[in-house]
């Protein structure tokens, strides 16, 4: 096998076109036998396998920077940059599924939001220009990303500078995750089935030039007006009225015509777009028939069907979409929107229903919730769901279009928390404090299924203010029940009688991590602690009734797969503050720091959110109070007998002792 040998870009240079031919066909089948197995990305990497063949030929990696937006593409980039042990794909201690700096020097940016490339590269084109390097730079981007503001941010400001080299390749597949959608679409769309006016120009040139006399003026003529014969001929001015010079549409799968036009581009010394057109889930017939999304990103499949190996239970997804479509039975005011992402988010039955009350505005979160803000005012509900991640993009309009302006708009966060295998840039664990700051926003944490249907339901109800319902990725599981109810609280585990006057701990729960923190509880109940669970529901804004609550304890433990700086621990702890309420809070969150991928599992137990973890922890800090109480209470009676001499002992009254609240018991191993 021709892969095998392929330890680098430069030892693509000794092979024949035949054998480039032969590499990319072996790729394809590599990736989707190893991909099968581990699960991954694998329609977006069959489809840009002669592209990055062609790359790596024509530029030279490391040293020209090979930039790749969002980067769920990079697979055949590891296997051409010495990466091929796919066997732990996304995995703890394997590859990662995004670029990643600490794989390979070959790897420049390893941030997995869409749109964001052409920025990194006008940044470091201008480094190469003041520091008087030759290097070339490269960012390759799907025409899905350029449906985001910051892609045409920085081509504005691309083509100011005409003579800084920067080569731009479009790829082009119709897609993002499913087609993709708008007038740059449609643009590039023309631009698919419309002959360049290059071919035109050459052939008009060769016959006029063997024109006697008259031929070279009138070519000169025909040329100085391209600009009118390119919008007649191939309409590309969009790009070229920025100042951009435009090669293509290029066959995205012929290796010898993209090394040809990445050539040329290469020679320029200006910017330049190189339009390829490729096909999602090329050479894999279950990903070209799938019309959903090509096989974007798939768990474990058989690789011959392309069926999942196993049979996926109900998730947080599909629990949200169905409610969608209830809703929307029910209230024709509701309405959806989603960027570029209706399968992922779960709304694509919603859109099946009802597909003139749904809105995909492309990969644009910033505009998505200023839509939903003018969708409010003029009378709607919009619910825009969207990767709890990817809401940060979006925070500016979040708080001065839609909460400014009390529009009433339900923000549905998916795979919120530790999400694990995707690693850092999706992890959705920073919601809960960017969204603390923001006023009159309110916030949802549902801890199962039937919350998530029900806290649905209250959110599209609020037509003053922004909502947010925030959930889970992957499976959910059983319901968690409610023993109570206290204000707006779920009382899920209250202490024995025995310990029901002053508790030992209140145990706070947000969210999905119900089932552990009532582990928790069974854990510190074994300890001889009593503990009652709550679950908030509503994180934000803190229940009025939980500084009251929390008093009739002995210290309070907050538990959430947040980040804990600024997160509900955080709020609870200014409420408690704000009340008078002054005792000890420990907060249980994610560290602020960016995680490893790993399963979440694997995660969780690395930065110590666990029962046994939190539950050793809050041993110790109840022994610790406990101690302090027994001191304090030794100190007191010492010198109520020093200054009550004579009286009576056990005497009450403003001279008497205060009583020690009851310690816990002695910490047993």
């Amino acid at each position: 096998m021709l892969l095998t040998h392929i330890r680098g870009p430069r030892d693509l240079d000794r092979l024949t076109p035949e054998q480039l031919d032969q590499l990319a066909a072996e790729i394809r089948t590599f990736l989707v036998d190893a991909v099968s197995k581990t699960g991954g990305h694998l329609g977006p990497n069959l489809g840009v396998v002669e592209l990055t063949i062609a790359l790596h030929r024509v530029f030279d990696s490391p040293r020209d920077k090979v930039l790749l937006d969002t980067g769920h593409q990079s697979y055949v980039h590891k296997l051409l940059t010495g990466r091929q042990d796919f066997s732990k794909l996304k995995s703890k201690g394997g590859l990662s599924g995004y670029p990643s700096r600490a794989e390979s020097e070959h790897d420049v940016i390893e941030n997995s939001h869409a749109s964001t490339v052409l920025g990194w590269a006008e940044g470091l084109a201008k480094a190469n220009e003041l520091l008087g390097k030759q290097d070339h730079v490269v960012a390759v981007i799907g025409d899905g990303a350029l449906t985001g503001g910051m892609a045409w941010e920085a081509l504005n400001n691309i083509a100011a500078a005409k003579n800084r080299p920067l080569v731009i390749v479009v790829n082009d597949n119709e897609r993002s995750y499913s087609p993709t959608i708008g007038g740059l679409a449609n643009h590039l769309a023309t631009l698919r089935t419309t002959d360049g006016y290059e071919r035109f120009l050459a052939r008009g040139k060769d016959l006029l030039e063997r024109t006697p006399v008259v031929g070279r003026p009138l070519y000169e003529t025909l040329h100085g007006a391209k600009k009118g014969l390119k919008d007649f001929i191939a309409p590309q001015g969009m790009f070229e009225d920025l100042g951009l010079k435009y090669v293509g549409p290029i066959d995205g799968h012929d290796i010898t015509a993209l090394e040809s036009a990445l050539q040329r581009a290469k020679r320029f010394g200006g910017p330049v777009i190189v339009h390829c057109l490729t096909e999602k889930g090329r050479g894999y017939t279950p990903a070209e028939q799938d019309e959903t999304d090509r096989f974007h990103g798939i768990g474990p499949i058989h690789p011959d069907t392309g069926l999942p190996i196993t049979a996926a239970g109900a998730d947080w997804t599909s629990v949200f979409g169905e409610e969608m479509v209830r809703l929307g039975e029910e209230r024709e005011d509701i309405v959806a929107i989603t960027a570029a992402m209706l399968h992922p988010v779960g709304l694509t039955k919603f859109a099946e229903r009802f597909p003139d009350r749904v809105f995909d505005v492309g990969i644009a979160e910033q505009h998505a919730a200023v839509s939903a803000a003018g969708l409010a005012t003029g009378g709607l509900h919009p619910v825009f769901a969207v990767y709890a991640t990817f809401l940060n993009r979006a925070f500016d309009q979040v708080l001065m279009d839609v909460a400014l302006h009390k529009c009433g708009v339900t923000f549905v966060l998916d795979r919120a928390g530790i999400t694990g295998t995707d690693g850092a840039s999706h992890n959705g664990m920073w919601d809960l404090s960017l969204l603390q700051v923001v006023p009159g926003l309110r916030i949802a944490a549902p801890r199962d299924a039937d919350q998530v249907r029900a806290q649905l339901r209250e959110a599209v109800e609020v037509e003053d203010a922004p909502t947010v319902v925030r959930y889970s990725k992957g499976a959910v599981g059983p319901a968690v029940r409610a023993v109570g109810r206290i204000g707006g609280m779920d009382v899920l585990r209250e202490p024995a009688p025995a310990d029901a006057e002053r508790p030992d701990v209140l145990l706070v729960s947000v969210g999905a991590l119900a089932p552990m923190c009532l582990e928790v509880a069974d854990l510190l109940d074994k300890q001889g602690i009593s503990t009652t669970v709550v679950d908030p529901r509503w994180v934000k804004p803190v229940d009025e009734e939980l500084p009251a609550l929390a008093e009739r304890h002995r210290v309070v433990v907050t538990v959430e797969d947040n980040i804990r700086v600024g997160g509900v621990g955080s709020a609870i702890a200014q409420a408690l503050r704000d009340s008078g309420v002054d005792m000890p809070l420990r907060d249980f969150g994610i560290p602020p720091r960016f995680l490893d991928h790993a399963s979440r599992k694997e995660v969780m137990a690395e930065i110590g959110l666990t029962a046994p973890d939190i539950a050793r922890q809050v041993t110790g800090l109840v022994s610790r109070i406990g101690g302090r109480y027994e001191d304090d209470a030794a100190e007191s009676a010492e010198a109520a007998e020093s200054a009550g001499a004579g009286r009576s002992a056990g005497r009450t009254g403003p001279g008497a002792a205060p009583k020690a609240p009851t310690a816990a018991e002695p910490v047993r191993d």
